[in-house]
């Protein structure tokens, strides 16, 4: 097994719910990993071509998707995100989610699966963005898991290593019982330390770095609360950071959130020494993952072709007008307001109102309800469903 398992006591005083007399300790097992600098890594044939497809498989979404495009670049993000969240179990379906987030910009209030759900999306995007251009470390993890628990109803624990034992099922109350138990706290800051070092060494391929980065990340176990999703955007983090995803992410956790079990599976496996089976089974995903994504980034500019025909027919506006910019940036924005496409297109606010005239007169925009505030780009929701449920496009593009 990569690692020892340590013999520790849960010291369980349940004076705060109890009286003293229900006093009780449990003993329990926690895993700490080897560090990564010790890792001997041998994969068969067969993992290795997998490992090639995926690969080719994410080059080829950020060559041959279409032109590198911001908004398109930013729903798939986007969808990563939101499947990050739902192999949490946060379900919201992308409807409800895009007005939340039109709500959210007019000031109204919103549900608190919705606040998570769009913080993820703002980290994910941080965790990028910051990734290009500086070294990994510990205190770049902070800043991605203080992003995302920044507006969560434990905020408090935002960006803080844990300083307490965790574990995964079991009961509420102690570790015993529990499908796993993390290192104790004492060892996490050498093993994350460990964990970066490892990051920014090049001499595996990407996708195989990824892929332990993300389950040594998991087996530590670093935050008391939203480990998962920080450690999928670490992917990402290294997908970017080695080249492999310079313009568009691929949205792996789609694959994992639809074959959770197997997700599961696959991390047990690489606690048990069996990494190139982990390996093989994130391969799998991030392909299909990949693949997925490039059929539905065809599926959106084609959309796009179809509201520019549908504006330059009905309303023919100026070739500088706001109308074709907004149209340019609606893959971004599955609900739009008017203060959002202001923002996208930088231009005034009476021209954005005219455009979104326009574009509600034509059908390329549908109100989401009779206050005006916020619109529907025609089209675009459904394929965001297919695409966040892992299904393939129901009439495939040609490449």
């Amino acid at each position: 097994m990569r690692g020892r398992l340590v013999r520790s006591v849960w010291e369980y005083d349940p004076t705060l719910y109890a009286p003293a007399r229900y006093r009780r300790a449990c003993s329990y097992d926690a895993f700490i990993p080897d560090a990564l600098a010790n890792l001997q890594i041998s994969l068969p044939g067969d993992v290795a071509g997998i490992i090639s497809e995926a690969e080719k498989a994410i080059s080829d979404l950020n060559q041959h998707a279409a032109v590198p495009l911001a908004p398109l670049a930013r729903l798939l993000l986007r969808t990563e995100s939101v499947a990050s969240s739902r192999v949490e179990g946060m379900q919201l379906d992308a409807r409800s989610l895009a007005r939340a987030e039109a709500n959210l910009d007019t000031g109204r209030r919103i549900g608190p699966e919705a606040i998570d759900i769009l913080a993820n999306i703002d980290a994910m995007e941080f965790a990028i963005e910051r990734s290009a251009s500086e070294p990994l470390d510990v205190a770049h993890l902070q800043e991605i898991h203080r992003a995302l628990m920044a507006r969560d109803i434990h905020a408090e624990m935002a960006g803080r290593l844990r300083e307490v034992q965790n574990w995964i099922d079991g009961n509420d109350y102690n570790p015993c019982g529990a499908a796993f138990v993390p290192p104790p706290p004492g060892a996490v800051p050498a093993l994350l330390a460990d964990l970066c070092d490892f990051g920014n060494d090049e001499r595996l391929s990407p996708l195989v770095q990824a892929a332990i980065a993300h389950a040594q990340f998991e087996t530590i176990h670093p935050f008391e609360d939203g480990n998962g999703r920080t450690g999928r955007a670490l992917v990402q983090v290294i997908l970017r950071r080695r080249g492999l995803a310079p313009a568009y992410v691929p949205p792996i956790s789609v694959m994992l959130a639809r074959h959770k079990e197997r997700y599961i599976e696959g991390l047990t496996l690489f606690r048990e020494d069996r990494i190139g089976d982990w390996i093989e089974i994130f391969a799998e995903a991030t392909a299909a993952a990949a693949q997925l994504a490039r059929r539905y980034a065809q599926e959106v500019v084609q959309l796009q072709a179809a509201w520019r025909e549908r504006l330059a027919r009905q309303v023919s506006p100026r070739s500088d007008a706001a109308a074709w910019a907004i149209i340019d940036a609606l893959p971004a924005h599955p609900v739009i307001t008017t203060s959002v496409a202001t923002t996208a297109v930088q231009r005034t606010r009476p021209a954005v109102a005219n455009a979104i005239v326009q574009l509600e007169s034509c059908g390329v925009l549908i109100p989401v309800n009779q206050s005006r505030r916020a619109w529907e780009p025609d089209g675009l929701l459904d394929l965001i469903v297919g695409l966040e449920s892992g299904q393939p496009p129901m009439r495939e593009s040609s490449d």
